[in-house]
């Protein structure tokens, strides 16, 4: 089995390309057992406790199964098949119950505390000081205090967590692939740029039918609610995007977030809340949810005033005397910006060739940074569309691997992620290579053109991109602390501070160069493209704060007595520009809280929170130039190489100098 079985030798290659759902269970299995040795012959080991025998073998001892299910788990998100999801589902549990069982190992545990209490431990400094304490604190917050019979309840939680949430993911991306609508008639479609109508040409072809086909994958729907201008059509793409998966997913709901909340109450927690912030840098589910109310507080007059304002522009456009309904809100809101800016963003289009942005990306990286970024052969795939690429420092020492997907298929799974394979660290031949992946749902390329992208999307390429830079820039000996194994409001730091390069001219000529004349983006457009950053920015900032609040509430005071798409709109209505229709449950495809076992639950606040570092963080740029070296190597050795080795606090003000100032933010979105 050991030579037919590609998910026993991941650590030396990654075979995506091989693996079948046949081999899964097996593989995993073999792979439980063979970690599970390994922790309980450091439970059971007689020699003196040393950091090398007990917690350096704590850190490597699941890293066989760590690959193996991060590439289960991506196949299944990226490339689905019913026979690979039903081997993932039938895996998944034991797999949950493995590593859920590391913290209530009570002989593991003792060791532990037994290394703990040793001069050694005492001495300890640094990284690896750390690593023990947050070793002895996760375990506490995972029940290795609890009674056995609380620890066998503990273990329970978390695989139905694990099995419920993953089928709410495999509700979404069901719901998402089976519905479609197609236009034979093109007078339908008025208003939609041409870009939009040949995507939809191709994926009517795609299909064997004729006319132009639409769908819910994100290039598809946004081109539809922003443009078209069939008000009814719009109105029905609205009400499916935001029913998918409602009536499935409504049952899932309850179930989770009551598993959430028994699981912290078990450990001492009064909410999940609580539970979720404790080793973040909000600390506590109030402290977040004061943050969420702060920033709200100091953007509900803008967010009022630009309400106002897209109601009194619709009605001098058309003389209607109604209001802004919610599939009008993008589509007006489209016109407003063409009107006061004299900006369509579909003119920004041919200057944002996918491959032309990679380059400009990864040349600017070198030039922050110091690394090199290249086109890599012989790396297996899922996807012909796959990519695979090799990062070098600047000496041509090989830092990591990683592949990017970034078109939507039926196959996978809609938005935008990073995720990681490997985790490199020290060794006798030098430190190893990191793997990692970069994923997105952008506009694919059409047979007569590159895929073109929006600036958004470009956005997004650079956002996960940072996450990306975050692991394979990595330099921490311990792996459990590498890379962004960090505190959840920390983490989008690294990603959403690299969006700012997408504003700047320098920048942007790196990268922004029309796909046929290879000309830069007229100082005109740059103009008004620059000018229209902020436009409605209140209700981009209140959209994202309405999310952390209704996160927050239901981790801090569910109630099952009220349906939960009828609570969750209720606390949604401050925050949205007109009143939710009957009908809508957005929260019913909320992957982001519901897709994960913990994910973003409790921690939808942290965008805003990092985007707060990040837009602070950036004003060193600023000053320093956007392109000075030496200050992207300070950002990489403060925060892309430190992972969690330090507070994130403590990583921030050895980066910037100072705790972190929330009016950068206000001032870059116009708020302030």
């Amino acid at each position: 089995m050991d030579h037919e079985n590609p998910l026993l030798r991941c650590p030396r290659s990654l075979p995506f390309d091989r693996v079948e759902a046949s081999q899964i269970g097996q593989a995993l299995d073999a792979l439980i057992e063979s970690a599970r040795a390994r922790l309980d012959g450091t439970a059971a080991l007689a020699a003196p406790r040393t950091f090398e025998n007990t917690m350096a073998a704590l850190d490597t001892a699941t890293e066989d199964l760590d690959i193996a299910v991060s590439i289960v788990r991506h196949l299944e998100g990226v490339a689905t098949t019913p026979e690979l999801r039903d081997a993932w589902n039938q895996a998944q549990p034991a797999v949950i119950q493995f590593y859920s069982s590391i913290p209530l190992n009570e002989a593991l545990w003792m060791a532990i505390k037994n290394y703990a209490s040793t001069a050694e431990a005492a001495a300890l400094t640094g990284v690896r000081k750390r690593f023990l304490d947050k070793t002895i604190e996760s375990f506490r917050r995972h029940g290795a205090d609890l009674s056995a019979g609380d620890k066998q309840a503990f273990e329970a939680i978390d695989v139905e967590l694990a099995t419920v949430t993953t089928h709410f993911a495999q509700n979404v991306l069901d719901a998402t692939a089976a519905w479609d609508y197609v236009i034979t008639d093109e007078n339908q479609l008025s208003g939609l740029p041409e870009s939009a109508r040949a995507a939809a040409r191709d994926s009517a072809a795609s299909k064997g039918i004729a006319g132009w086909r639409f769908t819910l994958q994100q290039p598809s729907y946004v081109a539809v609610m922003t443009y078209l201008d069939d008000a009814p059509v719009r109105e029905l793409f609205y009400r499916a995007y935001n029913a998918r998966a409602a009536a499935e997913n409504a049952e899932l709901i309850p179930r989770i977030l009551d598993l959430r909340r028994r699981k912290a109450q078990l450990v001492g927690y009064s909410d999940f809340a609580d539970y979720a912030t404790a080793d973040r840098m909000a600390a506590t589910g109030a402290s977040a949810a004061a943050f969420v109310e702060g920033l709200r507080s100091r953007t509900e007059p803008a967010f009022h005033r630009e309400n106002a304002a897209l109601i009194e522009f619709r009605r001098s456009m058309d003389g209607s005397a109604a209001g802004v309904e919610p599939w009008d809100a993008a589509y007006w809101a489209e016109k407003m910006r063409a009107a006061l800016y004299e900006f369509d963003e579909e003119e920004l289009r041919p200057y944002f060739s996918l491959d032309t942005v990679l380059e400009g990306l990864f040349s600017l990286c070198s030039r922050l940074f110091g690394i090199r970024i290249a086109a890599a052969d012989g790396a297996a795939v899922w996807h012909e569309s796959v990519r695979h690429y090799r990062i070098e420092d600047a000496g041509g020492e090989t830092l990591a691997h990683f592949h990017s997907d970034w078109f939507p298929r039926e196959t996978k799974r809609g938005g935008a992620w990073m995720d990681s394979f490997i985790t490199g660290g020290p060794s006798a031949a030098g430190f190893t290579p990191h793997a990692g992946f970069v994923c997105g749902n952008l506009t694919p390329p059409l047979p007569d053109r590159p895929s073109l992208l929006t600036h958004g999307e470009v956005e997004t390429i650079f956002h996960e991109f940072g996450h990306l830079l975050h692991h394979c820039l990595s330099r921490v000996e311990i792996r459990s602390l590498a890379g962004t194994n960090v505190a959840w409001d920390f983490v989008e730091l690294p990603s959403q501070i690299m969006e700012n390069w997408c504003w700047d001219r320098e920048s942007l000529d790196l990268f922004a160069r029309h796909y046929q004349t290879g000309a830069p983006v007229p100082e005109e457009l740059f103009a008004k493209m620059s000018k229209a950053r902020t436009f409605r920015a209140a209700n981009a900032q209140m959209r994202q704060l309405g999310f952390a609040n209704l996160d927050l509430v239901l981790h801090r005071e569910f109630d099952a007595g009220e349906p939960i798409a009828a609570l969750a709109n209720r606390l949604l209505a401050p925050f949205v520009p007109s009143p939710l229709p009957e009908g809508y449950a957005m929260i019913c495809s909320f992957s982001h809280l519901f897709a994960d076992p913990a994910g973003y639950g409790a921690g939808y606040y942290s965008y805003k929170w990092a985007e707060v570092l990040d837009a602070d963080a950036f004003t060193r740029f600023r000053l320093d130039g956007l392109f000075n070296p030496d200050t992207g190597r300070a950002f990489r050795e403060s925060i892309l190489e430190k992972g969690n080795s330090m507070e994130p606090a403590d990583l921030f003000r050895s980066f910037l100098g100072r705790d972190p100032d929330p009016s950068a933010l206000l001032a870059r979105l116009g708020l302030n």
